[in-house]
């Protein structure tokens, strides 16, 4: 009685070689695509960087200052038209207190509507950059 091997020629090497009806995934190809896809968004953060070169810690510091005085000028003439109508037009409130407040609430609102459209301005740009993904 004849013996039959206990390997299966599929398994073997050889077998291996000319037996193309099974397709294996390829995991290099995988990483390629991956290694492909983060070098095209460092390659499109570092053309972003070099764009934008003027946004720095000068720029931040520029827009805090912006900002504070876009609430200070307000602020400092109420306060100035406050004490010219108190000198001019003297009555029972404080002219100068209530402008100066007012002046304030403007000066706030105004900082606050132009921070508001800056951070739209740049979410909008960010946007654009990733095609839409955030």
């Amino acid at each position: 009685m004849r013996r039959r091997p206990s390997w299966k020629p599929e398994s073997c090497i050889a077998s291996r070689r000319f037996n193309k009806t099974e397709e294996r995934p390829n995991p290099r190809r995988a990483d390629r695509t991956t290694l492909a896809d983060e070098v095209g968004v460092k390659a499109a953060r570092k053309l972003k960087a070099q764009r934008d070169q003027t946004q720095g810690v000068w720029f931040g510091l520029g827009m805090m200052g912006l900002i504070g005085w876009s609430v200070v000028v307000p602020t400092l003439l109420g306060a100035a038209l406050g004490l010219w109508l108190d000198k001019h037009h003297p009555g029972r409130i404080s002219w100068t207190l209530a402008l100066l407040v007012a002046g304030l609430v403007i000066g706030c609102l105004n900082a606050w509507h132009w921070v508001a459209k800056e951070n739209q301005a740049m979410r909008d740009q960010d946007e654009d950059d990733h095609g839409g993904r955030t």
